[in-house]
Parts: structure tokens; C-alpha cells; sequence
């Protein structure tokens, strides 16, 4: 009823435990972009389907797929490396299919963000949305910072509440990091170019707001900080221990990074006036 595409590059160390939590899909589809390491082997001998295309962006690569790639079921579900489906989320996904109309295009999805075995739930701002459901024909993706989101959208879509894991940090801090140096670049450029219309800032959905509220408050002085407070003062994410102390420190350091990314493009921009 659902298949599942999975975006990869050297992903050996998380592909097994996501592969693992669908074994209940009998059409996984990876999408490699070369991985060096035997991620692709992983994938095969679990019984997925492996293509490979050279990577140039999220929007792109996950478009590359809907246009290349033979899907068995009518819904495809995006996973990354380093989630993990859980029986409730698969149980909601299912549920949601089986009530909705063909009105619906597709569903936002959120992740419980996983740190040494504990639930960034404060920390994360949870629940954070991202178009991970559609119902095959009926949307597009477009590039959007560093990641992407959806686009010439064909219905309405719906949320899945029911949350899956990511654990984004498997792979190590060092690893965060140096993938994280390279978002702000991409989320510095995107902040500048691609503001959002202001009166997204009071919309009801996250998926619309958020973005709005990043492009204006990393513009303000002291914003890293002021990250950094909300997320662990504010939101109570001193109650998640070292974990989540590590992960809001880190998050200010990011928006710190973006801001300095922002203000470089501006003065090359400047300059060759």
C-alpha cells in the first residue's frame, strides 16, 4: 500500500535500523548519490531497489525520483538514512489512507529528534512538519535552505501526528558539524533570497510560519542567544539533561554560523557595486 524512498550517501552505519523498522514494505526504493562505503550493498541484500544520481540538492534529487524511479503504490513515503518508522507511525499512516478522499495529496509528517537515547522534545521545538507522505502524481518538491519542501501541490494535505525517530546525530558530533557548516550556507542565501511573505508569520500551520519567523529573527541582533534561551529556558529543555544541553548550544551555534554566512554574502554584495 506504501513504498518508501530513501535518500543515501555513505549511510552503512544507518541504513540497516531503517531498513529494519520497514520491513513491512515490500517496494523500498534507495536513491544513492555515490556512496563509497557498502550502503548500497546493504540495501540490495535487504531486497531494495538501488539507483544511483549524482546529488545537487534535496528538492531535486527527491524530484529525480518521482520522475525516474517506478513506484509500486499509489503513496510514497520519504525516509532519510537515519530515521526510523515506528509501529504507531506506521499504524496512523495507514489509518490516514484508508479515511481520506482523493482530495488529499499528501501529509506533513514529525520526527522525535534522538540524542544518547532521549527525546529532544523541548529542545527541538517538537513537533516540527515536513512533507514526507504524498500520494503519488499529485506534487513536486522545491529547494528551500538546505533541505526542501513541497510544491505545485494538486489537493490538500493532512498531518500525521503520530511521530517517527530521526536520530540525527548517529554518525557523531564532528559528523553534525562539518554537515552543518555546509547548511548555513545554503539556509544564509535561501534567509536573504527567499523571505517569506511576512503575514506567514501568524499562519496556524508550522510548515508556513517557521520559515517566515527564521528569515526575520536571524536578522536580529543577539538572535543565536536568544535561540539558544528559548530553546532551553524557555521550552524547558534543561530538563533533558546533557543531551539536550549539547543540542541547544550546538543549535546557537548554527543560527551563529548562518547569521555570519548571511552578513559575508552581503558584503561581497556590497562590494561589487
Amino acid at each position: 500500500m506504501v513504498s518508501v524512498l530513501i535518500l543515501t550517501k555513505n549511510e552503512a552505519i544507518d541504513i540497516v535500523g531503517c531498513l529494519k523498522s520497514i520491513d513491512w514494505c515490500d517496494d523500498i526504493q534507495v536513491l544513492d548519490s555515490g556512496s563509497a562505503d557498502k550502503t548500497t550493498e546493504i540495501a540490495i541484500t535487504a531486497g531494495a531497489r538501488v539507483v544511483y544520481n549524482e546529488f545537487k540538492s534535496f528538492g531535486q534529487q527527491r524530484n529525480f525520483a518521482l520522475d525516474q524511479m517506478n513506484f509500486k503504490y499509489d503513496w510514497i513515503l520519504f525516509l532519510d538514512a537515519d530515521e526510523r518508522v515506528t509501529p504507531a507511525f506506521y499504524e496512523a499512516i495507514q489509518n490516514e489512507i484508508k479515511l481520506n478522499d482523493e482530495s488529499v495529496a499528501g501529509y506533513y509528517c514529525c520526527w522525535k529528534m534522538m540524542l544518547e537515547n532521549v527525546w529532544l522534545k523541548r529542545c527541538d521545538n517538537f513537533p516540527k512538519w515536513q512533507f514526507r507522505l504524498m500520494r503519488k502524481g499529485r506534487a513536486r518538491f522545491t529547494d528551500f535552505g538546505h533541505g526542501q519542501k513541497e510544491a505545485e501541490v494538486n489537493g490538500v494535505l493532512g498531518y500525521i501526528k503520530e511521530p517517527y525517530l530521526h536520530f540525527g546525530f548517529s554518525k557523531g558530533w564532528t559528523h553534525w558539524l562539518d554537515r552543518h557548516n555546509r547548511y548555513a550556507s545554503l539556509e544564509a542565501a535561501d534567509r536573504l533570497e527567499k523571505s517569506p511573505p511576512f503575514n506567514n508569520i501568524f499562519s496556524t500551520h508550522g510548515s508556513v510560519r517557521n520559515p517566515a519567523l527564521k528569515a526575520r529573527l536571524s536578522k536580529m541582533p543577539g538572535w543565536p542567544l536568544m535561540r539558544f534561551l528559548q530553546a532551553y529556558l524557555l521550552n524547558l529543555g534543561i530538563l533533558e539533561g546533557r543531551p539536550g544541553f549539547n543540542y541547544c548550544v550546538n543549535m546557537a551555534y548554527y543560527e551563529f554560523l548562518i547569521k555570519i554566512k548571511m552578513r559575508e554574502i552581503q558584503f561581497a554584495r556590497k562590494n561589487k557595486r
